[in-house]
């Protein structure tokens, strides 16, 4: 598998299963239907653990353009690796997008909350704020990023546990779920341009019974504060450690 396979297979993977845990949680009729914050929260972080883990080896496991784009910052890849990444993570956004789409089929008719259907494929504000709902996302991806460099290093995992890095990816899981839980109530914590625009576009594109409006108008906070965020984290990291 090449690394542009990896991100956009890995990508797919990503949003089928963090997308899915939103649409069990919110569409009508399902087994998981009004389980709550901690549920979603738990699955994106497990979505995130088994989706680094698999392609991680092959491409690094980005997954994220915000997380691509950091590491060019930080001349960590060129600016080829990292466009072919970006494009391969958005269309895997998309393919995901559209596999949560076929899972739950039935239920899109069944669930006449055109916002649900909508925060199954993107996320939006509680209260809407342009500056500080930017300034969530990029605070909550600068600490992704952050943590996601800081945390995995092998005299960390050595140090404390005796086991070698292969627990980065849970790690980086556990940040997520941290995230989430204590940061992702003002945004839905996108943290992941192509999580939110992908999924997005499929929204708008998927033949959704009573969808209702992708909210393009708020597309672009989900796209800039991450990419943002994630290179200030990025920056500190190098300045720091």
């Amino acid at each position: 598998m090449s690394p542009f396979v990896a991100e956009l297979v890995g990508t797919a993977l990503l949003i089928l299963l963090g997308g899915g845990v939103v649409a069990n949680v919110v569409l009508a009729h399902t087994k998981g239907n009004d389980s709550g914050w901690i549920v979603i929260t738990a699955g994106w972080a497990m979505a995130v653990t088994i989706s680094v883990y698999a392609v991680g080896t092959i491409s690094g496991g980005h997954l994220n353009p915000a997380v691509t784009l950091a590491m060019l910052a930080i001349g960590k890849i060129g600016a080829a690796t990292a466009a072919s990444y970006v494009v391969a993570q958005f269309l895997g956004a998309i393919i995901g997008a559209s596999l949560v789409y076929l899972a739950y089929l039935p239920h899109w008719r069944e669930t006449k909350d055109a916002a649900a259907k909508l925060a199954v494929f993107s996320t939006g504000p509680g209260i809407r704020h342009t500056a500080g709902n930017l300034a969530t996302e990029i605070i909550g991806t600068f600490v992704l990023v952050l943590g996601a460099l800081a945390l995995p290093r092998p005299e960390n995992l050595d140090a404390a546990t005796g086991f070698s890095t292969g627990l980065g990816p849970l790690l980086v899981g556990f940040i997520v779920f941290s995230i989430g839980l204590s940061l992702g109530g003002p945004t839905g914590y996108a943290i992941n341009p192509a999580r939110d625009l992908g999924p997005r576009i499929a929204h708008a594109l998927l033949p959704i019974p009573g969808k209702g409006s992708s909210d393009w108008s708020y597309a672009w906070i989900p796209v800039l504060g991450p990419v943002i965020g994630g290179v200030l984290g990025a920056l500190v990291f190098r300045a720091l450690w």
